[in-house]
């Protein structure tokens, strides 16, 4: 389910090949079991995933409701954008509704590569940004759909 009509920005179009290079040697590649809980909204937000395959599923809290599934995120897409923004704290949670394998980054590790090099931290602070405008596109789509009352007639 994904609620928008545009993919969300990928690091292999956002970045330059140098810059994907530099950040792919940090980089660990990582197994998800299907049903892992990878983190949850107001926990600490110390890494990010780029999705090789499977799916991952973002939620939002909803008071006295399940939560709402907000977008599912697959191949090349970003998993986690609150590692690069203070407080460092998680805004929706995250769930694999498949087997996933990842790249997951420290995000410590990244934060100080970025700092190091203004460059690099520009793309990456221009790729990250893209991302979270798309997220909260979908994320408003999403919850109208949802919560909207039927036939509100709500456009964006």
């Amino acid at each position: 389910m994904n609620a928008s009509l545009t993919p969300s920005p990928n690091m292999l179009r956002a970045l330059s090949a140098e810059h994907r290079q530099r950040l792919m040697r940090v980089a660990r590649e990582v197994s998800i079991p299907e049903g892992t809980r990878l983190f949850d909204e107001g926990g600490r937000a110390d890494r990010f995933w780029i999705v090789r395959s499977g799916r991952i599923e973002l939620d939002m809290h909803v008071p006295g409701r399940r939560a709402a599934v907000i977008e599912s995120l697959g191949h090349n897409e970003l998993v986690g954008w609150s590692w690069l923004f203070t407080p460092h704290v998680w805004h929706l949670g995250a769930q694999a509704t498949t087997p996933v394998r990842a790249y997951e980054f420290d995000a410590a590790a990244v934060r100080s590569m970025c700092q190091d090099d203004a460059a690099l931290g520009n793309d990456v602070a221009q790729w990250v940004g893209e991302v979270l405008a798309h997220r909260l596109r979908t994320a408003r789509t999403r919850l109208l759909d949802l919560y909207a009352p039927y036939g509100a007639g709500s456009t964006i």
